[in-house]
Formats: structure tokens, sequence, C-alpha cells
């Protein structure tokens, strides 16, 4: 019997950090599955090529740093007035310093801090009201963690207590919204071969790049989630290479 699935087609998905990596590759997957897309980044010039690719019809581009709330009231606003409603929201956008508890400035603590926990707060609340006014309530958040937020290692500590916080911000989420119909997931990869994942402290060179994921494969993830039935929910999917320990 074929596995059971939910199109895309016309579904209205937001995405944020959608200029480079997970959120880039996200973007561009549910638009060949028909959705429409509103990416959020804080610079337009990827974004843009991304809609002239796709078209005014499909894409919607909405400049924004997530450490703002009023950037994630904009983004959902302006893709239900473009679009007429909104179905899901991916909150993908991060950064990653790597080194010790005393390499990185107060300042880029305080950056990475607001973007990954604030920045992944603002996402979700405004998702959360505006399913809320609509007729069914219904809806998806997908919240792009990382392994690193279920067990940190050594010289990312501030790092993973950023994904730390995503991952039990959607786990009590889920706890909350599941009885309106409002499914929450995370998807916690292992390092994936993106800019954001060499980081502070890591170079494009380093050989343990070679066995990373791809962004590709964790947008696959992120869209099937999306495909899963309506009463089928994924609140955790955790992804490795095959040459990447768990």
């Amino acid at each position: 019997m074929p596995a059971e699935t939910r199109a895309l087609t016309d579904t209205v998905v937001a995405v944020t950090g959608a200029s480079t990596g997970i959120g880039a590759a996200s973007a561009r997957l549910l638009l060949e599955a028909g959705a429409k897309v509103a990416v959020q980044a804080r610079h337009r010039d990827a974004l843009d090529a991304l809609g002239s690719e796709f078209g005014a019809d499909a894409v919607l581009v909405v400049a924004g740093d997530v450490q703002d709330p009023a950037s994630a009231h904009d983004l959902v606003a302006q893709a239900v007035e473009q679009f007429g409603r909104l179905d899901s929201m991916i909150a993908n956008a991060g950064i990653g310093m790597y080194g010790g508890i005393l390499d990185a400035s107060d300042e880029d603590l305080r950056t990475m801090m607001r973007t990954n926990v604030e920045g992944t707060v603002w996402a979700v609340r405004a998702a959360v009201a505006q399913f809320r006014r609509t007729s069914s309530g219904a809806g998806d958040i997908v919240v792009v963690s990382s392994v690193a937020g279920l067990s940190g290692g050594a010289d990312e500590a501030v790092y993973a207590a950023t994904k730390f916080a995503q991952v039990g911000l959607a786990g009590a989420l889920d706890r909350e919204v599941r009885a309106e119909g409002i499914r929450v997931s995370t998807i916690c990869p292992a390092g994936v071969e993106t800019e954001f994942a060499i980081g502070a402290g890591r170079t494009a060179g380093d050989p343990a790049m070679a066995d990373y994921l791809r962004p590709e494969d964790v947008a696959h993830a992120i869209v099937a989630v999306l495909q899963q039935p309506r009463r089928v929910r994924t609140t955790q999917w955790q992804m490795w290479s095959m040459g990447q320990g768990s």
C-alpha cells in the first residue's frame, strides 16, 4: 500500500534564514513541490534571485532580522496579504560560534543568543497568532535546531545552550497547541555543510566537514514533515550522515 502524503501545492510556507544553507534549500524544495513561499533574511540579494527564478506568484521576499520581533510579524502579515493565509512556519534562522567559553566577545554571544533563541520565539509566536485567527486553527511549525540541542560538545557551550532552548521551546509548545491542530516539529541535524556550520572558530578545510550532511538532506526532512497526513505529528527528527558519530 503506497504511503499516504499530503500535497503541498498552493500551501503557504514562511521560511526564516532563507538566503543560504538549509533555509535556501528548503525554500527551493517547497517551491518545486508547488508551495507558495515567503522567505526572509537580513540581505535581499539571494532572496531576490529566488523570486526572479520562480516568480512573484510563488515567492514573497521580506527582508528582516529575526532579532527584531517586528520582523516576524511583518513576515507573517505580508505572507497573508500576498497569499491569503499561512499554513506553515519554518523557524530556521540561526548562527553558530565555536570556541571556549571565554573566547567570544559578550556582544557576539548576545547576538547568537538573540538570533537563535529570541528569533525562534518571535517566529513561533507570530505563526501561532496567525493560525488562531483562522477558522481551522491548524498549522505547522518546524524549528530547525541541532543535535547540539540534545547533547552539547566541547567548545560549543553557548551555542548548545541556544539549541537546547529551541528543543525545549518546541517540546513545550507541542503540548500547548496540539489540541488546536497545530503541529510542532524539531529537526535536529548533526553538522551540515554550510557557511553557518563553519562558524567562527572553524574553517572550510576542516577534514570533518567531508562527512557533513548537505543542506538538501535537511530540506527533504522538513518537507517530509509537512507532507505527513494531519493525523500524524513528528515531534523530533534527528539526522546524521553515515560518516558522523551519534
